[in-house]
């Protein structure tokens, strides 16, 4: 590998032009695979990304030169941990714990006052006072980590009309272990699980018009489906853009959700968060060893990180069923689940999602606001590389932003809002349809 990467030699190695999907077959790897075709340099660059994404990162002061500055409150100490394979994170460790792939978002509403306009102007949310955006559940030496999330289950029964029955897990949260005070009722705590890492540089080349040309704000067509582009602020834009990445479409880059994953999740300061994420309550946190450098992450690393994500194949669909597809559409899942999206190129890229923001019902509401997503609203949830969660992380994979579906008929099962008559018509289909499509849906 090249010693360093110069600027002047960034830009076009970040521009590598997007034909057509790469793919790679089902397997245990199948997140990890680069592009064919990359040039030497490219191939530097990927490679330098990986590394930044898959070694530790430690905490300062430390011998360490490039990897330093980790904390002083942070979840895991590299990307890796909670996204294995680059897949999805699990909700719980093999021992029965939470998993560091689920994190804890903190919000409170806003009071309008100047501050918070322009929190929620800036960053979408307006931050707890005292524990900030997320729950770091490790602190550095000397710093007290600040709390620990609790979920408890309770069951609830569904029943198709043919009779058969699904019992769904309710979760009930709580926070623990409060290291700097109680957290009062009117918080709104967020659980997230970390999604799968697939086909970004697809996504990114997925062109605004064609998100935007869904858009349905008033229901015009009175289909039901309103879905609407989050307008979010981009820091590398210094104004409003789509909003793509993120549970509600909150992140309009890769890049961005990268900076932002480094700051909430390890405390790195990046060009995006030039300070650690404490709160002015925690002095432990402020007066902690910072690292060596200014900046824990320089853009060039950041680059080569966003490079390398953005570059791996797609699983393959190896067995798509025609008439599953026909049963996907016929009960309505395609007004949302859109199978192809154009990109930029004009090139089909087979996503099933629209991008939008829809209201899933009270019962899947979080109650935090993220820009324009309102509590009860997330983001189409893209349909590619299911066929690959299970081997990837080893285990079942779960589903929905906090992993409370435990396969793909509970996560239907708790559709609502706009998505409530899909789930019916899901409901109302033969079992033998029902698990045709479900088999669909497990090869995508």
């Amino acid at each position: 590998m090249k010693s360093f990467i110069t600027i002047s030699t960034l830009t076009a190695l970040l521009a590598v032009s997007v034909f057509a999907v790469q793919t790679t077959h089902p397997s245990k790897k199948a997140f990890t695979k680069p592009y064919d075709g990359l040039n030497d340099e490219q191939i530097d660059l990927s490679m330098l990304g990986k590394s930044f994404f898959r070694i530790p990162w430690v905490e300062a002061p430390s011998a360490t030169t490039a990897r330093d500055g980790l904390g002083p409150l942070f979840n895991a100490n590299s990307c890796i941990s909670c996204h294995p394979n680059n897949a999805l994170g699990s909700l719980f460790t093999k021992d029965g714990n939470i998993s560091r792939s689920v994190v804890v978002r903190l919000s409170i509403d806003s009071n309008n006052s100047q501050e918070h306009q322009a929190l929620m102007q800036q960053q979408g949310f307006v931050p707890h006072p005292v524990y900030g955006a997320q729950l770091a559940i490790n602190g550095v030496k000397d710093v007290p980590f600040e709390g620990r999330l609790k979920v408890v289950y309770e069951q609830k029964k569904v029943v198709y009309p043919d009779g058969d029955m699904v019992y769904l897990n309710v979760p009930h949260y709580s926070l623990i272990d409060l290291n700097y005070g109680e957290i009062s009722k009117q918080t709104h705590i967020s659980v997230r699980k970390a999604p799968a890492l697939v086909g970004l540089g697809y996504v990114d080349a997925i062109s605004d018009e064609a998100i935007l040309a869904n858009e349905d704000v008033n229901d015009a067509n009175k289909d039901g489906i309103s879905g609407r582009v989050n307008w979010v602020y981009s820091k590398e834009k210094g104004g409003l853009a789509v909003g793509k990445y993120t549970y509600k479409a909150s992140a309009p880059t890769v890049k961005n959700q990268i900076a932002n994953a480094f700051f909430n999740d390890m405390s790195l300061t990046t060009s995006f968060y030039g300070k650690d994420n404490c709160t002015s309550y925690q002095k432990e946190c402020l007066n902690a060893p910072h690292g060596r450098d200014e900046v824990d992450v320089p853009d060039l690393r950041l680059d080569a990180i966003d490079f390398y994500l953005k570059h791996l194949k797609v699983p393959v669909v190896e067995n798509k069923d025609a008439k599953a597809e026909q049963l996907f559409e016929q009960i309505g899942c395609t007004s949302c689940h859109i199978p192809s999206l154009s990109s930029s190129k004009g090139k089909p890229v087979y996503v099933y999602s629209d991008f939008l923001l829809h209201d899933m019902g009270e019962e899947l509401s979080d109650g935090r606001v993220e820009f324009m997503a309102q509590a009860n609203e997330w983001r189409t949830a893209p349909l590619w590389g299911i066929n690959s969660y299970d081997k990837a992380i080893g285990q079942s994979a779960e589903y929905l932003h906090d992993g409370r579906a435990k396969s793909l008929e509970e996560a239907i099962l708790w559709h609502g809002g706009e998505a409530l008559n899909a789930k019916k018509a899901f409901m109302n289909l033969a079992k033998q349809d029902r698990e045709k499509l479900l088999k669909f849906l497990g090869e995508l």
